[in-house]
């Protein structure tokens, strides 16, 4: 039988069920109000009064909240996945840089090695005897090879010619310049013929310490003791210890000596056609000797005046110049 309503007053539509948020197949998204769902079934016999929308209670006693003022959202469609809660962040870890882990690695190797190196310079340094005797075993070579002691000023021009080409970075560094070293070791691997790379610290060293020697061991230790040698002398003590003892080829030992063997003059008198011939001689006094071989050694000549106009100390026109001016050897 029928309920029949009076005139007037319309069948409130009934609330869509769901079941239990705790159940299996609930229906997720479903608003909440007051704490409660509205209109949930809890169990058999569960429903809304038709007239007055208030939950009824269930078969097992339960009594649902009324659905008037709750606040109820409509729910999404049944079968659509649970939403992540707010403020709920995804397991798992952030994705790495692989190229920042590679990077960090060369950087803690290197740094690694740099502490190795100074590590076992610290302890060649204290292996390798002291330099306090060098202008003792300068006097001494020059004794023995008949060389004449440098006196008054050095000469402006060969000076310039010597550095320009040998060790351009002379007054700036510690007895060894990190450049010429790189650039000594590349040139054999490119083809260049300049093996040169030493600074004047470590050429003085080779002279009065190791003999000239060339091993690699005789060269590690050329290092040390070029270190200690800067830190002794002054730029000018130790460029005149070297300008007392280095040969220029033909017995000549010393710029006193090969000024006036080659050219009859004194060494601050030199012009720089001669002054850049003599520091070209240094690097291989035979094979640019000037009387055997002026062809060689007007080529060696050519470089040392490149380098005077790379360092800025001549101009191109003046090296020009140069390069054409007489020689007067003896």
């Amino acid at each position: 039988m029928h309920e029949t309503l009076p005139r007037g007053i319309r069948r409130p539509r009934l609330a869509r069920s769901t079941t239990s948020g705790f159940g299996a197949g609930a229906r997720p998204g479903a608003g909440i109000g007051a704490g409660f769902d509205s209109g949930i079934r809890t169990g058999p016999g569960a429903g809304i009064d038709p007239v007055t929308g208030s939950g009824t209670t269930t078969g097992s006693g339960t009594t649902t909240g009324s659905d008037s003022g709750s606040g109820i959202a409509s729910s999404p469609a049944e079968g659509s996945s649970e939403p992540a809660a707010p403020g709920r962040q995804r397991a798992g870890r952030r994705p790495g840089r692989p190229w920042m882990r590679v990077i960090r690695r060369l950087l803690l190797a290197a740094l690694a090695c740099v502490l190795a190196a100074l590590l076992g310079f610290g302890v060649l340094l204290g292996l390798t005897p002291s330099v306090a005797d060098a202008q003792r075993r300068v006097t001494a070579q020059a004794a023995e090879h008949g060389a004449v002691a440098l006196t008054g000023a050095l000469s402006s021009r060969f000076v310039g010619a010597l550095i320009a080409t040998e060790d351009s970075r002379f007054y700036s560094h510690h007895g060894i310049d990190p450049l010429g070293a790189v650039r000594g070791l590349s040139q054999p691997l490119f083809g260049g013929t300049d093996r040169g790379g030493a600074s004047l610290d470590q050429q003085l060293v080779k002279i009065l310490y190791t003999g000239g020697r060339r091993d690699t061991s005789d060269q590690i230790e050329q290092t040390a003791l070029a270190v200690k040698l800067d830190a002794r002398y002054s730029k000018d003590e130790i460029l005149r210890m070297y300008l007392e003892t280095v040969y220029f080829g033909h017995g000549y030992y010393g710029i006193v000596a090969a000024a006036a063997g080659y050219f009859g003059r004194t060494q601050d008198a030199l012009s720089w056609a001669q002054a850049s011939l003599l520091a070209g001689l240094i690097q291989a006094p035979s094979a640019y000797d000037p009387y055997e071989h002026l062809t060689a050694a007007r080529t060696r000549q050519s470089h040392v005046l490149d380098r005077l106009v790379a360092t800025g100390r001549l101009t191109r026109a003046q090296a020009t110049q140069v390069a054409a001016d007489p020689l007067n050897l003896r």
